[in-house]
This record gives C-alpha cells, structure tokens and sequence, in this order.
C-alpha cells in the first residue's frame, strides 16, 4: 500500500505523518495524533460518533481519508473548550440540558452544532434537529439534546 505525507492543524497544532491511502481521518485522530474524543461506531457515516470539523464544516471522520485532510484545519472535540478550561457554547448548553448520558455520541453532536453556529450564526431549531437526524443516541432519548438545540436558535424554553 502506497504511504503519502499529510501535514494538517488539529485544534490549533500542527501535525505531521506519513499515513497509507487507505487510513481513515477517524483513525489517523485518533492512533496517530491521539485525539480519541472521536469516537468510532458504525465507520459507515451512519450515526454520527466520528464527526469532526474540517475546514469549519461538520464532516465524518470515518468517511474522510486522512490523505484528502492534508492541509486542512481540523478541530476534535478536544478542541473546542478554552485554553484556561472553559466550555464551548455548545458543551455548556450541553451540559446544562443534561444532553448526554454515557457519552459516546456526545462529541459528535456536540461538533455538528458548534459547525453549524460557528461565527456568531444561530440556526433555526428546526435546522439545527435536521442537521442532529445524522446522529444515533442510544441512551439519551434526545429530549436533552432537543433541549439543547431549541437553546442554540435562541428560542424560550418552556417551563418544565
């Protein structure tokens, strides 16, 4: 298998490797930078665990070759909260909806809406859910992640 030089930023480091063809974005994070907050499920594009961002756009790792990534900025979950510690947006709404439960589809969810309320953009609700329809949650029951998503359109909660 042929092997091919990449050089990307992740969350705001510079990284260099030699990969072959066929390694996947998703397993190069992870075994090769070690950036294991995206997580592997399906490795089909399927439920949404892998998603990262690419350039600011929301895209499954699993899917991406790590060769087509060459160049590119990539931000993991691991790289959105603040150097001193503080949370994203999206991970505070997150926290503060108890939108997660054991956490495997959390990083992923959590990348699609930080992508897609990037640079002060607030979605409607319902494209924000759309966008979340890519998403398998086998624990939460997605009423916290709603919840959470209603919060980022900037919509009012009803009481509880």
């Amino acid at each position: 298998m042929s092997r091919h030089r990449i050089e990307l930023s992740i969350n705001g480091r510079r990284h260099a490797g030699e990969v072959e063809a066929r390694v996947s974005l998703a397993d190069f994070l992870r075994d090769d930078a070690g950036y294991t907050g995206v997580h592997l499920g399906c490795e089909h594009g399927v439920c949404g665990a892998c998603t990262v961002m690419v350039d600011g756009e929301a895209v499954r790792a699993c899917l991406m070759l790590a060769v087509q990534a060459d160049g590119t900025v990539v931000v993991t979950a691991e790289g959105l909260a603040a150097p001193d510690g503080t949370l994203h947006p999206v991970q505070q709404v997150m926290l503060e909806e108890h939108a997660l439960q054991c956490g495997f589809c959390t990083p992923g969810v959590v990348m699609t809406l930080a992508a897609l309320t990037r640079d002060g953009r607030q979605p409607s609700e319902q494209q924000l859910l759309a966008a979340l329809s890519g998403h398998v949650c086998r624990c939460t029951g997605y009423q916290g992640i709603r919840r959470a998503a209603k919060r980022l359109a900037g919509e009012t909660l009803e009481p509880s």
